[in-house]
């Protein structure tokens, strides 16, 4: 084990060691925890992208996301989830709700690949999903929900 805070080898405060229970990092509810458990499906995916903010995130918000708490992105993120398991329209979505000024203008698709110059849970999500799959993923920006498209 690499040296850590606290007493060499015990539990920490944020989290309880049980044999053969392997860590994870602690993931909002809201987020695809099955989807990143898995191994990458591939070295380049296209996937477009919602972004949904909240007041704490970073960079410039729009008006929405400067008015909205954490626990309110979660309930949009849930909302838009039951939309798109209904049939809505992905692009349509973007273009209603995503706080993306780029791709929700666009519509375009993000390439997404290990040196990629986007955040580390963009890739991580975007390089797990399978075609045509939709997932959720959590950065400083916000929650991504997001849609494998190539």
């Amino acid at each position: 084990f690499a040296a850590c805070s606290g007493s060499p080898g015990g539990p920490t405060m944020n989290n309880k060691v049980d044999e053969g229970v392997a860590l994870q990092p602690q993931r909002d509810p809201v987020e695809s925890a099955d989807i990143l458990a898995r191994e990458p499906l591939s070295n380049t995916a296209q996937v477009k992208h919602i972004l949904i903010g909240w007041a704490e995130t970073n960079g410039d918000h729009e008006p929405r996301a400067a008015k909205r708490t954490k626990k309110d992105a979660e309930d949009q993120v849930r909302a838009i989830l039951e939309q798109i398991k209904n049939g809505a329209n992905f692009e349509q979505l973007m273009k209603q709700y995503s706080e993306d000024p780029g791709s929700a203008a666009s519509g375009v698709a993000y390439t997404v690949s290990p040196d990629a110059q986007l955040v580390i849970e963009f890739k991580q999500l975007g390089l797990r999903l399978r075609l045509g799959e939709v997932g959720v993923v959590q950065s400083e920006f916000g929650f991504h929900i997001m849609k494998r498209v190539e």
